[in-house]
């Protein structure tokens, strides 16, 4: 592969960023990686392990020069790390993010930005549960999907230019308009997410099951949900405070299944159940078709390769 972009500045370096550091150093895709994180511990760690060819001590010395900047911060974070960074962005750079939620992004990072940067959103459906610059690894995004929600006025250039960079780190790409974005993920993600936390906190208040019987004993459901509720709280606080209105519409609709599917048990409606069941499988046997999963046991996840 060839370098498409000459320097490339990791605004935050957990997950997300640290992935992307190893698997553009692995492609040749970029000829300088800097990098910059609010915590100086963090930034102490991305030194030790190499993460980036510089990590910066302030986000200005970070962009610097950058024709790409990659904001991997919380969504809570980004409109002050934009204002901080926008008088210093050269003429025809791309700004981009790894956000969860993408019209609370464009609605706080937009205004902050020069007119002579270009402004991508962006979304990678890839993830794991664990954050910090140790957790990246090169093959996070491979046949993962990586969304983009380009503005009206987004120069078609840029966007081509961006798409081949996470097509060369494996990802693969669309296109969508940021609310509907919200509202997709506010279903495949967000709301999932938040019904984890919520099985797992029952699991704690419920003082008839002991700790230890629901360590001991978790079926593969549970351990599911304790994986996915050991994820960032900082990020998720943010996706549920920034997706308010999307996520509340979602959990709505699933407390309406949710009471449905209380009065066929207690009505001892096996049909209801029966059919119910089925029709949900067949999402399962459809997410395998398209191989964002496999049939493997244990989810068909395997250590250091876990998709959130």
């Amino acid at each position: 592969m060839s370098v498409i972009f000459d320097r490339v500045a990791l605004i935050g370096l957990g997950l997300i960023a640290g992935s992307m550091a190893h698997a553009m150093r692995e492609g040749g895709l970029a000829r300088e990686i800097t990098g910059f994180a609010r915590s100086a511990a963090t930034r102490d760690t991305a030194r030790e392990i190499g993460l980036c060819d510089r990590v910066c001590d302030s986000v200005t010395d970070a962009v610097t020069d950058a024709d790409l900047i990659v904001l991997a911060v919380p969504v809570g974070a980004m409109g002050d790390v934009a204002a901080r960074i926008a008088p210093h962005l050269k003429p025809g750079a791309i700004i981009t993010d790894v956000g969860s939620v993408k019209q609370d992004v464009i609605d706080t990072v937009g205004p902050h930005l020069p007119a002579h940067v270009h402004f991508i959103p962006g979304h990678p459906l890839a993830g794991t549960e664990h954050s910090g610059p140790k957790a990246g690894f090169a093959s996070l995004f491979r046949n993962r999907w990586w969304l983009l929600t380009p503005l009206p006025d987004t120069d078609p250039d840029a966007l081509d230019r961006l798409n081949r960079l996470l097509v060369a780190m494996g990802a693969k790409t669309d296109r969508m308009e940021a609310g509907h974005h919200d509202l997709v993920l506010a279903v495949t993600s967000h709301a999932p997410h938040l019904i984890a936390y919520t099985m797992v906190g029952v699991a704690d208040h419920l003082r008839r099951v002991t700790d230890e019987e629901v360590i001991q004993y978790s079926a593969a459901g549970f351990r599911d949900f304790t994986r996915i509720a050991a994820s960032d709280p900082t990020m998720w606080r943010d996706v549920f405070l920034h997706n308010r209105e999307a996520t509340l519409d979602i959990l709505g609709r699933f407390t309406e299944e949710l009471f449905m599917l209380q009065r066929a048990i207690r009505m001892g409606d096996g049909q209801q159940l029966h059919d119910y069941f089925t029709r949900t499988r067949a999402i399962r046997r459809g997410i395998i078709d398209a191989g964002q999963d496999t049939d493997a046991p244990d989810f068909g996840r395997t250590p250091g390769a876990r998709g959130s």
